[in-house]
């Protein structure tokens, strides 16, 4: 290539397109990640235990304002304790619960009257529930008026959105389970409006672009049926058991990680 191919070696041009793997390593992806190379010097082993989540957990450096309890209320850590309780009393709860039609309120009377401390457990889980849904929502206002949403922290703002909507998923789909008048008929509401959403909903404007019917629309998809039945019991079992909290386990390890990676906790204004 001669004096051409030397000054596209210069441009880093050779390398981008010859040798992708250096390309990736150039990457804002690859550098969000991979936060220091390990350098071979004293001060490059340091910062690499210090940009590294699993070996140095905590900021190397703290600002004196977010110590007071009031500049954060660590909602955030009541969050995570609040998420731990439903954990592992759900996984109690599972023990003894069949998301069957013919079954489901029956095993919640024999949770609450049968089974070994089992009205305390589910007390616990519904309870835990609703204080996760207020202290989410506290959370993220906090966050808002503190300004901690503004860069470099707007990616894990948008990762806490994700993590609210998992949350009211997560209290959406656990409504279900007990199979009583109260449940049948909020679900059947709320999923009465996932009907009207525009061009996915069979009662929504615009759903004849996409020749959608009740047979396929966003009702459909949530109920697995036209109506709430034994269909729908089984998907928000599924969601509720194990989809919602994978993805929301997964969303807090993001979040966490991001915290640590873009300096700890946020200030007060």
């Amino acid at each position: 290539m001669g004096s051409n191919g030397t000054k596209m070696r210069e441009r880093g041009w050779y390398q981008a397109i010859f040798n992708p793997g250096e390309r990736f390593k150039g990457s804002e992806v690859y550098r969000s990640a991979i936060r220091h190379p390990k350098a071979n010097t004293p001060r490059g082993r340091a910062m690499t235990s210090f940009q590294n989540f699993f070996l140095h957990i905590y900021p190397v450096k703290v600002p004196r304002k977010v110590l007071p309890f009031r500049s954060t209320f660590r909602l955030g850590f009541i969050v995570t304790v609040l998420f731990t309780i439903l954990f592992v009393s759900g996984m109690y709860l599972m023990f003894f619960y069949i998301p069957s039609v013919d079954r489901a309120y029956q095993d919640i009377l024999s949770i609450e009257n049968s089974v070994a401390f089992g009205s305390l457990i589910r007390n616990m889980h519904r309870w835990g529930a609703h204080l996760m849904v207020l202290t989410v929502f506290l959370h993220m206002m906090r966050v808002f008026y503190h300004g901690a949403y503004k860069p470099p922290r707007e990616w894990n703002w948008a990762v806490g959105v994700f993590l609210l909507f998992c949350t009211l998923w997560l209290s959406f789909t656990g409504y279900l389970l007990p199979w009583d008048q109260i449940a049948f008929w909020a679900v059947t509401v709320g999923t009465n409006m996932a009907a009207a959403t525009p061009f996915l909903g069979s009662e929504g404007p615009f759903h004849t672009i996409l020749n959608v019917t009740a047979n396929n629309d966003a009702r459909f998809l949530l109920l697995g049926d036209t109506k709430v039945g034994a269909s729908a019991l089984l998907r928000f079992y599924v969601l509720h058991c194990v989809g919602f909290p994978l993805i929301a386990g997964a969303l807090m390890v993001v979040h966490f990680w991001r915290v640590r990676k873009d300096g700890g906790i946020s200030r007060p204004l």
